[in-house]
């Protein structure tokens, strides 16, 4: 008694977690962070600390924006 398989149709996958660009932009994202971070050692002064702030936040967002569009 032989039984035949059915074939299945082959999926596709869409693996966006693989492409580059998304991890030269967190590279960039991680970048900018981590001047912030040497911005607020430089000196004590509120300009230098609202660079720092605006560079962390930058960093920040667009680290999240890229982890969320990974994920979608």
């Amino acid at each position: 008694m032989a039984t035949t398989l059915e074939k299945t149709p082959a999926r596709k996958t869409d693996n966006n977690a693989n492409k580059t660009h998304y991890y030269v932009t967190l590279a960039v994202a991680v970048a900018i962070g981590m001047a912030g971070t040497f911005v607020r050692f430089i000196d004590d002064s509120v300009l230098l600390s609202a660079i720092s702030n605006i560079l962390l936040a930058v960093g920040w967002f667009i680290v999240f924006r890229v982890v969320f569009r990974i994920m979608k």
